[in-house]
C-alpha cells in the first residue's frame, strides 16, 4: 500500500489548507484550540460556512449537495479541518442522520430533510441509549404504539448528547414484541422535540459542563409518515449509521494538532529551569503516543484501501474507534501533566488568571474525555466485535 499523498492529493491538501485560513472564524478557532466550549450557534455558523461553500457533506451523493470528491479527498478534508482547529460537525444530522436517509428514507423524507440538515435549518440528536441499555442496544424497552397513523410513545433515553439544544432527534423504538432475537421487533423513528409530551432534563458530567441529557416520553405522538424503513426493521438501520458514527470518532487531525500543542506545552520552562520536554520518562510516554498516533493514521489508510477495493467488512471502524479515543484520553493525561508544573510559563509572563484558565480548560478537558472510550459502543464491545469478525472467535 502506498503511504504517500499522489500529487493531486497533495495539490487538494493545499487547496482545503489555504480555504481553511482564509474562512474559518478566529473566534471559533480561539474556543476551539483553547478549550473553551462551544454553544449551538458556533456550530451552526461553522456549518452554514462550509454549506455556503459547498462543502458541509462530502460524503452525500452530488444531487443532495456532496461534493464529489474521493474517499482519500474526504479523509484529506476531515483531517485538515481538525488539524486547522475547526469546530467538529455536530454528527447527528450531517454524518448519521443524513446518510440514513439517503440509504433507507422514503422521496418525500429525503425531500423534505436532507435540505434542511445540510443547511442548518434543524439541530439533531441521537435517542439510542436508555437506562440499562447502551452498550446491549438491543435490549431497548421503549414502546412506540401504533393507533391509525400515528405511534405514540412512552419511555426514555439517556445520555442524549445536544438534547436541549436540539429541534429533531432520531430514534430507536419498540414497535413489537421482544423475540429470541431481541433486535427484531425494532423501529427507527424521526421525532420532533417540541411534541407535546417530551421532557429533558439536564445531566451535568464531572468537568460541570451540560453537553448530555435524559429525555422522556409520556404519550408523544409521532406520524408513522416519520417512520424510516419497515417497522420492526430499524436495526438494520441501527447498524447502518453505527458504522458512520464509530469512524468518526477517531478524529486523527484534531489528535495531530493537539500532540503539537503538548510538545509545545512540555518545552516550556518549569520554575526549576528545565522543561518538562528533557524529562526522560515523560519523553517515553510522548514517544510512544506519537507511535500511537502513527500506526493509528497508517491504520485509517489501510481502512480507507479497504473500502475503495470493497474489501471492508466494517470491523475496521472498530480499530478506529478503539485507538482514536485510548489516543485521545492519553493526550488529556500527558496534557495535564505538561501543564501542571509549567502552568506559568505556558501562560504570558506572570498572568496568574491567563494560568488558571488555561488549567481549569485542561481539567475540565480531562474529566470530559473519560466518556470517550464509552460512547458510540464501549471499547470492551469493540473489542468483541473484532473478535468474531475479524478473528472468527465464537459469540
Amino acid at each position: 500500500m502506498d503511504l504517500d499523498y499522489s500529487p493531486d492529493e497533495l495539490a487538494f491538501r493545499d487547496l482545503v489548507r489555504t480555504w481553511l485560513r482564509a474562512n474559518l472564524p478566529a473566534d471559533l478557532r480561539d474556543k476551539v484550540t483553547h478549550y473553551r466550549s462551544l454553544v449551538r450557534d458556533d456550530y451552526l455558523r461553522w456549518q452554514r460556512i462550509l454549506a455556503a461553500k459547498g462543502w458541509v457533506a462530502p460524503a452525500w451523493p452530488t444531487e443532495w449537495g456532496g461534493t464529489g470528491w474521493s474517499i482519500m479527498q474526504r479523509h484529506i478534508f476531515e483531517e485538515e479541518c481538525g488539524y486547522a482547529g475547526a469546530p467538529p460537525i455536530v454528527p447527528f444530522g450531517l454524518l448519521m442522520c443524513g446518510p440514513v436517509l439517503i440509504k433507507f428514507g422514503s422521496a418525500a423524507q429525503k425531500q423534505h430533510f436532507l435540505p434542511r440538515i445540510y443547511r442548518g435549518d434543524d439541530f439533531w440528536c441521537q435517542g439510542y441509549s436508555e437506562p440499562g441499555s447502551g452498550s446491549d442496544l438491543a435490549s431497548l424497552r421503549m414502546a412506540a404504539v401504533r393507533k391509525g397513523d400515528h405511534y405514540v410513545l412512552n419511555g426514555q433515553k439517556i445520555w442524549t448528547t445536544f438534547a436541549h439544544m436540539a429541534d429533531w432527534i432520531f430514534c430507536l423504538v419498540r414497535t413489537g414484541a421482544e423475540s429470541d432475537r431481541r433486535q427484531d421487533g425494532i423501529s427507527f423513528l424521526l421525532v420532533d422535540m417540541k411534541s407535546p409530551g417530551i421532557t429533558v432534563r439536564p445531566l451535568v458530567l464531572m468537568d460541570g459542563g451540560h453537553e448530555v441529557n435524559e429525555v422522556f416520553f409520556d404519550e408523544v405522538k409521532v406520524p408513522v409518515a416519520n417512520r424510516v424503513h419497515e417497522e420492526g426493521k430499524g436495526w438494520t438501520v441501527a447498524k447502518y449509521l453505527l458504522g458512520h458514527e464509530r469512524t468518526n470518532t477517531a478524529r486523527l487531525g484534531t489528535s495531530m494538532r493537539e500532540f503539537e500543542t503538548l510538545k509545545a506545552y512540555a518545552a516550556r520552562q518549569r520554575k526549576d529551569g528545565r522543561p518538562l520536554s528533557d524529562d526522560p520518562r515523560f519523553c517515553d510516554q510522548v514517544a510512544r503516543l506519537e507511535i500511537e498516533l502513527l500506526a493509528l493514521s497508517i491504520t485509517n489508510l489501510r481502512f480507507l484501501e479497504a473500502i475503495i477495493s470493497g474489501r471492508s467488512n466494517g470491523a475496521e471502524a472498530s480499530i478506529l474507534k478503539i485507538k482514536g479515543t485510548e489516543i485521545q484520553q492519553t493526550l488529556t493525561e500527558l496534557m495535564m501533566q505538561a501543564a501542571g508544573p509549567s502552568m506559568q510559563a505556558i501562560a504570558s509572563a506572570d498572568d496568574t488568571a491567563a494560568a488558571d484558565d488555561i488549567t481549569g480548560a485542561l481539567a475540565r478537558r480531562y474529566c470530559n474525555y473519560r466518556k470517550t472510550t464509552i460512547y458510540a459502543g464501549s471499547n470492551e464491545i469493540q473489542r468483541n466485535i473484532i473478535a468474531k469478525q475479524m478473528l472468527g472467535l465464537p459469540s
